[in-house]
C-alpha cells in the first residue's frame, strides 16, 4: 500500500504565490510551493500539498493561525517562512519575533515533520527596502540558529544573488515574478534534494532608461504601489484580510504546462 506524503506551506505572500499571478488558481496566483508540490507529485503520486499562507500576515499571525492548522494535516514536510512584513514595520524587535519562531519550528519538528525555512532577501540594493538590510541580516542569523537547533532544512534566500536581477521580480519590487518563483522552487527542490522538471524561462531585455526615463518610471511605481502599500500600513489594514487560505485541504496537484 502506498502511503501518503503531505506537504503543507506556511507564512505570507511569498509562500501564498503574489506575483506568480495565475486567474484560475485560487486568489489568482500559483507560486513556488505550488511548483514544489506539482514537482513532488510527479515524481510521486502518493503527495498531497495544502497551503495555508495568506498575504500581508506578520509572524505572530502566521504562528498562531497557521501552525495547528498545520499539524492537523498530520504533515510530512513543512515550508515556513515568516518574518518578512514585521522587518517593514517602523518598529520591530527581530530577537523576541525569531524566538517566537523558533518555538514555531520546534512545535513542527516535535509533530514528526520534515521543516523548510528560509533567510530573508537581501534587499541592499534597493533604495526603499535596502534600508531594512540591517534587521534582515540579523533576523538571518537568529533563523540560522533556530533552523540549527531543531534539525529543520533551510534554504538561505539572502545567498540567492542571481535574484538581484529586477527581473525576477514583479512590477511592484516586493514579490517575485514567475521567473522568480521558478528559480524560488527549484532551489527549494535542490535543497530536499528532489528532483525536478522545471525550466527557468529566459528573461527579456531590459530596456535602456536614461536619468529621466528611470525617474518617471520610479515616480509611477511609487504611485501605483509604494503609496498604496504605506496607506495599507497607516489604516491598519493588508491586502489579506479578506482573503482565505488557498489550499486549506489536502490537494494532488499536477504540473500545469
Amino acid at each position: 500500500m502506498t502511503l501518503t506524503q503531505r506537504y503543507v506551506a506556511l507564512g505570507d505572500s511569498f509562500t501564498e504565490g503574489v506575483g506568480d499571478w495565475d486567474p484560475s488558481r485560487p486568489n489568482g496566483v500559483r507560486g513556488w510551493a505550488d511548483r514544489v508540490a506539482e514537482q513532488l507529485s510527479l515524481a510521486d503520486p502518493a503527495w498531497e500539498y495544502a497551503n495555508l499562507a495568506i498575504r500581508g500576515k506578520k509572524l505572530r499571525q502566521v504562528i498562531d493561525e497557521q501552525i495547528e492548522p498545520a499539524l492537523a494535516l498530520e504533515p510530512t514536510l513543512v515550508t515556513l517562512y515568516a518574518g518578512g512584513n514585521d522587518i517593514l514595520r517602523p518598529k520591530v524587535d527581530i530577537d523576541a519575533i525569531v524566538q517566537a519562531y523558533d518555538g514555531a519550528i520546534g512545535r513542527l519538528r516535535s509533530g514528526g515533520a520534515a521543516v523548510l525555512v528560509f533567510t530573508g532577501f537581501d534587499s541592499g540594493q534597493s533604495p526603499i527596502f535596502g534600508r531594512t538590510r540591517g534587521r534582515t541580516a540579523l533576523y538571518n542569523e537568529l533563523v540560522r540558529e533556530a533552523a540549527d537547533a531543531h534539525g529543520a532544512v533551510l534554504v538561505d534566500y539572502w545567498r540567492m544573488k542571481v535574484l538581484q536581477d529586477e527581473r525576477y521580480w514583479d512590477t511592484d519590487r516586493l514579490h517575485m515574478s514567475p521567473a522568480g518563483h521558478i528559480l524560488t522552487a527549484k532551489k527549494v527542490l535542490e535543497v530536499l534534494r528532489a528532483t525536478d522538471a522545471l525550466d527557468v524561462p529566459e528573461l527579456d531585455s531590459l530596456p535602456a532608461l536614461d536619468r529621466i526615463q528611470r525617474l518617471k518610471h520610479d515616480a509611477r511605481w511609487a504611485r501605483e504601489y509604494l503609496g498604496p502599500w504605506v496607506g495599507r500600513r497607516l489604516r491598519g489594514v493588508s491586502s489579506g484580510d479578506n482573503l482565505s487560505a488557498r489550499y486549506p485541504s489536502p490537494v494532488s496537484l499536477r504540473p500545469a504546462d
